[in-house]
């Protein structure tokens, strides 16, 4: 257990604190470090603000010893999968190859302590581990957004949100990143108050906590770099219907314009054609796929708008510079840092 120094108080509580909430982190392999650091400091800097112990945690991990983040830091834990109190929380640390990372131990151990009636959550990509053990089914949940595609062709019975968390019952979730901290910023508040979520939030200079409405990807054309209204709503189109691709002449149709319109506004702000941005999305949808899940490369072209598995080759070819097939034979390799 983390020994706690309480400093300065600088928010007196109206009423003395009980027995102090205790949360037990679990760090999964490849875990990412900013989410991690994003749940357990508002728990250190509610005591530290408050002159009272209304936190404790322990961090474990599976097989006791160490567990390697994402940026390749070795992370001493304080214990192997325990035996937890009832009135425990459980959060899991996910990072990069999720999937590898979760073994039947930890899917064992999490349904055993979710059966006692523990709140179970998970960051960063670990709703992976709760979807898997079966603990989100016909729940609300969130992953972080490289995920989603593949957490979508998995679990079916998962009500997957694009918000930054959820919370469901005694389930939670948050998609990495800071929004670790907007979670566990919302439960200081729902366990002693707005007063005390704030300052511990004035403390780590953030200055908006987020709600779970907030969405996790920044809006099309912020994300794009651009403010013109019918093209952010082109691309949203072409987001939301890659495996049944629509084709320029019915985009530009739905936003009332010409399909030359429409390819001089692609030229003008994306310097490319609808067409040539559209096969992009697919692509880059089709990797995440090869890369996080087990589909099959054939059901991997039909989910990306590809009907026939050639022509998905060659177009996956000419923009990676490799084929589908040993993309998949590479999986591990080259997952991208969250």
């Amino acid at each position: 257990m983390t020994e706690i120094e309480i400093p300065e108080v600088l928010v007196e509580l109206p009423d003395a604190p009980g027995k102090p909430k205790r949360y037990v982190f679990v760090l999964l392999e490849n875990f990412t470090m900013m989410a991690f650091a994003g749940a357990i400091e508002p728990l250190r800097l509610a005591n530290q603000v408050t002159g009272k112990k209304l936190y404790e945690w322990s961090v474990v991990g599976e097989g006791g010893e160490t567990v390697t983040c994402s940026n390749g830091s070795a992370f001493k834990v304080d214990s192997d999968l325990p035996e937890l109190a009832r009135d425990d929380a459980v959060i899991l640390c996910g990072g990069l190859s999720v999937q590898r990372a979760t073994t039947k131990k930890l899917l064992n151990w999490i349904r055993r302590e979710s059966r006692r009636g523990l709140t179970v959550g998970g960051v960063c990509t670990a709703a992976y581990v709760l979807a898997k053990a079966g603990l989100l089914n016909g729940k609300r949940a969130t992953i972080h957004w490289e995920n989603q595609d593949s957490f979508l062709e998995e679990f079916e019975d998962v009500d997957l949100a694009r918000s930054v968390f959820v919370i469901d019952g005694n389930t939670m979730s948050a998609a990495g990143g800071t929004s670790s901290l907007d979670l566990m910023l919302t439960l200081v508040a729902r366990d002693f108050g707005s007063e005390v979520a704030n300052t511990v939030a004035d403390q780590m200079i953030y200055t908006s906590i987020r709600s779970d409405r907030d969405t996790l990807r920044l809006s099309t054309p912020a994300r794009i770099g651009v403010r013109h209204p019918k093209l952010a709503q082109v691309i949203k189109m072409m987001e939301d219907n890659i495996e049944d691709p629509i084709s320029p002449a019915n985009l530009a149709k739905q936003v009332g314009m010409s399909t030359r319109q429409l390819e001089r506004l692609f030229r003008r702000y994306l310097t490319k054609s609808p067409k040539r941005y559209y096969m992009e999305l697919r692509l880059q949808k089709a990797r995440n796929l090869l890369m996080q899940t087990d589909m099959s490369v054939i059901n991997v072209a039909l989910a990306c708008g590809f009907t026939s598995p050639s022509h998905f080759s060659k177009c996956y070819r000419a923009h990676y510079d490799t084929t589908p097939y040993r993309e998949r034979g590479s999986r591990g390799s080259g997952d991208e840092k969250k």
